[in-house]
């Protein structure tokens, strides 16, 4: 299928073929009929991406200290590839799409195959939306009408949380889709309505839905109409639609209101307030989430679980089917906000107008809706030559897993081993697709079974959420496979049982690896050579300035991320592992929370390690620091830089360019296990000890 997508860091866009996603659990697939292009929002992204890297830093200077400080913690190279990393990712425009419903996952009752919906998807011939972000479409609204219904939920959630009530007056300032839209719904709440834009055929059509207006282009002073408007009681509240990097548009709805006044931001302004402005009438000023109650948790918009209505009567669904229900009622007119038509072919045609002077509003993109299911729903594409382009005896790899650390990392420590890169396969299409095409692999799918089935592939590599590594590992194995997968293994001992059964029950097993990186790193292998001297009991004390995650991040989620103990700090019990070079005798955990803690391992000949884990400090601090205290003598590595002896002989410090943390070092060395019929770097029985100290440690 083709996609709509736009590159960050030169805003170029482009029609990409991308394959097809499927329909998961509590999501519907959806056939494209129709999408709307969201003027404001869409050009603003054309816009920073079209601006240089120092205007891109002037919009977000809380960016750049971020950057700062990882320069400052991991150094400039490895920054700047993180930054290209980031600005390279393409993204998916559109988020007002209306279609058929061609598929239905797991947990989805709400919504059959052929019923007509809205959802907040993106420009794309087929797209793949849950379950709370769709409605289905009243039969007396058509297709292109159903297609405003988004950005009016929008306009919807502004008004609700401004709360006019009959005869109230309100202001309108900025008179886009939104804006226009606002105007009919405080209109159908019995309001009385000021327009106010600097375009006159805008103002022209908040006129035909009953608004006064205020022609900005005139001179017109806006507060003075405000003032007659109000008949000197001024207004009872604003709502701002506009999109301008000025403050001037709050200032001026301050200046408007009546005591006790309610101000509500949706569109995109500057937000340098006037305290007086506020503090001598007591006003109200609030910024308003997109389509309402639900945006942005993932628990109400991925995990498809509703809020009761008794409790959150207007969710962003519910503004959906409110907005459709006004359609469908007459009550909301969205017909004189369509100016421009296109074939979805054409869309690069439709963005040239947000980028010139001509007249829009309304802009669709129309998709051909006879084509096969076979065309559309294609969920493997081919990006070159099939041939394989590696040596016989050399690694055959399939990825699993597109997401930030498998592009910026592994994929290119697997591609500099000039193994073949068979096939990548992610559960969205557009990642997949980019990540295929930009590392020259052979095609990309959104179906894993495409890889494991693909008998010319003999090598796995998993790089997915936390809890699908267990089962996909077993099913890789299972199939034949070696298997190298990211940290951790997996989440509980019963996983880690059945990787160990599963394993142990093959004849020939394959290589299992998982992705512990440090213990290749260049001055790790120094520690470990120099402590192969030490013939007494070591103490390590290994500080993490792990750094707060928001509490909703998958990661902290014990069964999708299994906690941050399980998914980050097995890291540094492994290496811990690796430089004492004997199992764990006990294991001891001191928490302050769940993700600061004070973990202690005591081992079998007599060392002890301390894993302190602590997301409570500040991120210009670096990141690692491990101390080594052995007969007399310590090592000290700062953040995989500067490695610094005391009392060594013939050993003082190494120090390197830019941080090295073992990643292409481990690849190299499991594709050359793979080429030389080796054994896997990681011992299967260290893997297994090692998980099972970090669920001990998680669970204490």
């Amino acid at each position: 299928m083709n996609q709509l997508l736009q590159n960050l860091r030169h805003g170029t866009l482009k029609l990409s073929e991308v394959p097809s996603l499927g329909a998961k659990p509590g999501a519907i697939l959806i056939r494209s009929g129709v999408s709307l292009v969201s003027a404001g929002t869409e050009r603003m992204l054309l816009e920073f991406g079209k601006a240089g890297w120092i205007d891109k830093a002037r919009q977000q200077p809380d960016k750049v200290r971020q950057v700062l400080d990882k320069v400052r913690t991991d150094g400039l190279s490895a920054t700047l590839e993180s930054v290209r990393a980031k600005l390279d990712q393409p993204i998916a425009l559109g988020y007002s799409n209306v279609g058929v419903v061609l598929e239905v996952g797991l947990g989805v009752s709400e919504f059959h195959i052929g019923d007509r919906v809205v959802s907040n998807g993106p420009h794309a011939e087929v797209v793949s939306v849950s379950k709370n972000l769709s409605a289905r479409i009243p039969d007396g609204v058509p297709d292109e009408a159903a297609a405003f219904t988004v950005v009016g939920a929008i306009a919807l959630q502004g008004m609700r949380l401004a709360q006019p009530t009959l005869g109230e007056t309100f202001v309108v300032t900025g008179l886009g889709l939104i804006g226009l839209l606002a105007v009919q719904l405080l209109r159908a709440q019995g309001c009385r309505v000021l327009g106010i834009d600097y375009d006159a055929r805008k103002l022209a059509i908040a006129q035909s839905f009953g608004a006064e207006t205020v022609n900005l282009t005139t001179g017109e002073d806006p507060v003075s109409a405000a003032d007659r408007f109000s008949r000197g009681r001024g207004v009872d509240g604003v709502i701002v639609t506009a999109s301008t990097k000025s403050s001037e548009p709050v200032h001026q709805a301050a200046l408007m209101c009546r005591k006790r006044g309610r101000i509500v931001l949706v569109g995109v302004t500057g937000l340098e307030l006037s305290r007086d402005d506020f503090y001598k009438k007591e006003l109200s000023f609030q910024v308003s989430c997109s389509y309402g109650p639900g945006r942005y948790d993932p628990v109400y918009e991925q995990g498809g679980h509703d809020y009761p209505p008794a409790y959150v009567r207007w969710t962003e669904q519910r503004n959906f089917e409110a907005v459709l229900d006004m359609m469908a009622d007459g009550r909301l007119s969205v017909e004189p906000l369509i100016t421009h038509r296109f074939a979805f072919e054409r869309a690069l045609d439709a963005y040239k107008l947000l980028e010139n002077d001509e007249f829009y509003l309304g802009i669709l993109l129309e998709y051909e809706t006879d084509r096969s299911n076979s065309e559309s729903l294609q969920r493997r594409i081919f990006l070159q030559s099939r041939e394989p382009s590696r040596p016989p005896s050399s690694a055959s790899i399939g990825f699993i897993g597109a997401g930030g650390y498998a592009t910026k990392v592994l994929i290119p420590a697997f591609k500099k081993t000039g193994a073949r890169l068979a096939s990548i396969a992610a559960n969205g299409g557009l990642s997949a697709a980019h990540a295929g095409r930009k590392f020259g692999f052979e095609e990309a799918t959104t179906d894993v079974d495409v890889i494991l089935a693909n008998p010319t592939i003999d090598t796995i590599a998993i790089a997915t959420r936390h809890d699908s590594h267990a089962a996909l590992v077993c099913r890789a194995l299972r199939a034949g496979k070696h298997v190298f997968v990211e940290k951790p293994l997996a989440l509980c001992e019963e996983q880690i049982a059945e990787i160990e059964e599963t394993w142990r029950s093959l004849p020939q097993p394959p290589l299992l690896m998982v992705g512990f990186n440090r213990r290749f790193a260049p001055q790790v292998l120094r520690i470990r050579q120099l402590l192969k001297g030490v013939n007494e009991p070591k103490a390590f004390v290994y500080t993490v300035n792990a750094g707060s995650i928001p509490r909703d991040h998958w990661t902290q989620d014990s069964e999708s991320g299994g906690g941050r103990i399980i998914g980050e700090a097995c890291h540094f019990i492994d290496l811990l592992r690796f430089l004492v070079g004997c199992p764990a005798r006990d294991v001891q955990t001191i928490r302050q929370s769940s993700d600061t803690v004070t973990i202690t391992i005591t081992y079998e000949d007599g060392s002890i390690g301390t894993v302190h884990y602590f997301a409570n400090g500040h991120k210009s601090f670096p990141k690692e620091r491990l101390e080594i205290f052995a007969s007399g003598r310590i090592l000290v590595l700062d953040n995989f830089r500067k490695l610094n002896g005391f009392g060594w002989p013939g050993f003082k410090s190494m120090r390197l360019w830019h941080q090295d943390k073992g990643a292409m070092q481990m690849a190299a060395a499991f594709v050359a296990a793979i080429h030389t019929g080796a054994s896997s770097p990681i011992p299967f029985d260290e893997l297994l000890e090692v998980s099972r100290t970090t669920l001990k440690a998680a669970l204490l």
